[in-house]
């Protein structure tokens, strides 16, 4: 049979576009094309009454004496300024409704087609100016943190609490704290917010007195609580997930959608639930962790070890959900308290800062099903860039690097592709001759092959070896916070945005159309109306990939073609023989 290389590579162009668009897919909780789904929610419902959470609206006073007037309190936020966070705590339910991340810019809003020739961008001046904010909430975003006590009327994430003094900012010290207490239904609840010196991790603090005369049996909840909404960054080339994951020793890692807890409220629904327990579906639990993940950056909830809890999604109300624990407190005679060291990570997705938090928590970096090649990938971008201080240098530095480790591997190629087209003029006789008998033409090529020792898929094999690595790159540009605003030159200043400009896409057309030239013209004016149009077709594709990663394939073409030509040039004088 006669197989030529251009249409492997027409193959393989066609199965990475297939991967791409499968990558997108499952980036955005839907389901794969080829497996089960990995997304997962959270398993068969059961039914604990005290799981059932308060509802979003309401205000109750919890300064002591008890009061129940919702107009005797009034909220406000308190601010606390660390060297890396900003966050705004408010008094009503002590909720986290703001942080800032003072070290990291915010990405703007590209646009759809993703900005090229600068269009966008010049529209959009102050785009990726201010700080990435993460917990917010505002007309049409929500990103909340909540805590309280359920199993009877005890201070809840609606319940007003009475702040203690103390320093609001880091200034010199290592550490600034945050006190707040409620009391209500003969319960107190202090929480204490601590911020440490370089850490995006907050240490939450939930001491829980009985006040009262009788005993009581409270539990206590965290929960993340997020819009629906997808990011405004978000275009169909450039998509990113932003949704529910969580880690269970059990499950390990786990990934959810909005869509499906969305789904689930509407079963309940359907079946008749009670209203307080609609949506809502615990699974059983004894550690790991809860988070909102998003592109670049999550917010996890890590409750203590090796204490069973609950953990739940739910929908809240339209287009709002939650994902969090209930952890079960022990019995509490009048005058008895009990404590619960919990931590939130809110922050950017650096492995080096999420593998001490928690086991797991690393994996919300998530690098698809090419995990095992983009890990070591990112290992080894990681010491270079240590060295020359540039992403953009650092992929340069790794292409060369990659080129050097498949060199033997290409330069086999390079001479198959060589020798083939030396003999591209006995090639074009034997179709010529055999042109109405194909089972002829086929043994009479492959007896050519034979005689002139060519492997017919000798250059399409250092294609094939490549390309998972440069899926896997791609899922590292996409994936890596630390190349996130990194500038290469000029005109490049997010390595991990498209170009603005489209100079890398258009240098990488004429280094594919270089590189064809290079090749053995095909025989079939179809096939060499393909090859012409396939530079074009990666073209217009990388003109919304990260700048990063056309910067490596353009200059993965250009190594590519020196080594090609020198080596055609090496066989050049066989074919005036």
């Amino acid at each position: 049979m006669d197989i030529n290389k251009r249409t492997i590579l027409w193959i393989v162009f066609s199965v990475s576009l297939v991967i791409l668009w499968n990558e997108w897919m499952i980036s955005n909780g839907k389901p794969s094309m080829f497996s089960s789904n990995t997304e997962q929610t959270a398993k068969a419902p059961v039914s604990p009454a005290a799981t059932v959470l308060p509802a979003t609206g309401g205000v109750t006073t919890g300064a002591p004496g008890d009061s129940a007037d919702p107009a005797a309190f009034k909220s406000e936020r308190i601010t606390i300024t660390t060297d890396v966070i900003k966050v705004d705590i408010d008094t009503l339910g002590g909720q986290v409704k703001r942080l800032e991340l003072l070290k990291f810019k915010g990405a703007g809003n590209p646009g759809w087609f993703g900005g090229c020739f600068g269009l966008f961008k010049a529209c959009q001046p102050d785009a990726g100016k201010e700080n990435e904010v993460l917990f917010d909430e505002g007309v049409n975003h929500t990103y909340l943190a909540q805590s309280g006590l359920v199993g009877g009327p005890f201070p809840t994430h609606n319940t007003g609490f009475t702040v203690l003094p103390g320093v609001r900012t880091l200034g010199d010290g290592k550490q600034v704290q945050l006190v707040m207490e409620a009391v209500q239904g003969g319960v107190k609840l202090t929480k204490t917010f601590t911020f440490t010196r370089g850490d995006y991790v907050i240490d939450v603090r939930h001491d829980v007195s009985n006040v009262g005369t009788t005993p009581v049996s409270p539990q206590l909840y965290m929960q993340l609580v997020h819009d629906g909404n997808k990011p405004v960054t978000d275009s169909f080339f450039n998509s990113s997930y932003t949704g529910p994951t969580l880690y269970t020793p059990q499950d390990k890692y786990q990934k959810l959608t909005f869509e499906k807890i969305e789904k689930a409220t509407l079963e309940d629904e359907k079946k008749g639930t009670d209203a307080a327990m609609k949506g809502l579906h615990p699974q059983k639990a004894d550690g790991g962790w809860f988070a909102i993940s998003q592109h670049f950056f999550v917010s996890a909830f890590i409750p203590p070890a090796n204490i069973a809890r609950d953990i739940f999604t739910k929908k809240l109300s339209t287009n709002l959900y939650a994902i969090g624990n209930v952890v079960s407190l022990p019995t509490l005679a009048p005058g008895a308290s009990a404590a619960l060291d919990s931590k939130l990570y809110s922050g950017p997705q650096i492995a080096h800062l999420l593998e001490p938090v928690s086991p797991g928590l690393e994996l919300v970096k998530d690098y698809g099903w090419l995990t095992i090649f983009a890990k070591p990938i990112f290992w080894v971008m990681e010491h270079i860039h240590s060295v020359l201080g540039n992403w953009g240098w650092t992929i340069i530095a790794f292409t060369i690097l990659i080129k050097l480790a498949f060199f033997p591997l290409s330069a086999a190629g390079y001479r198959s592709m060589a020798k083939m087209k030396l003999v591209t003029p006995k090639m074009q006789a034997i179709r010529e001759r055999y042109k109405g008998d194909p089972q002829k033409m086929n043994q009479a090529t492959m007896e050519l092959y034979k005689t002139e020792k060519i492997n017919p898929l000798g250059g399409c094999l250092p294609i094939l070896i490549q390309m998972p690595v440069f899926i896997a790159l791609y899922w590292v540009l996409n994936a890596s916070v630390e190349i996130r605003g990194a500038p290469w030159i000029g005109w490049i200043t997010d390595l991990a945005q498209h170009d603005p400009w489209c100079i890398l896409p258009v240098l990488y057309a004429i280094s594919m159309f270089i590189t064809t030239k290079l090749n053995p013209a095909p025989a079939d004016p179809m096939q060499a109306k393909m090859m012409l149009f396939m530079p074009l077709a990666f073209s217009v594709m990388f003109f919304f990939f990260p700048s990063g990663l056309v910067l490596y394939w353009v200059v993965n073409n250009v190594l590519s073609i020196g080594q090609q030509w020198v080596i055609t040039k090496k066989y050049a004088p066989a074919a005036a023989k």
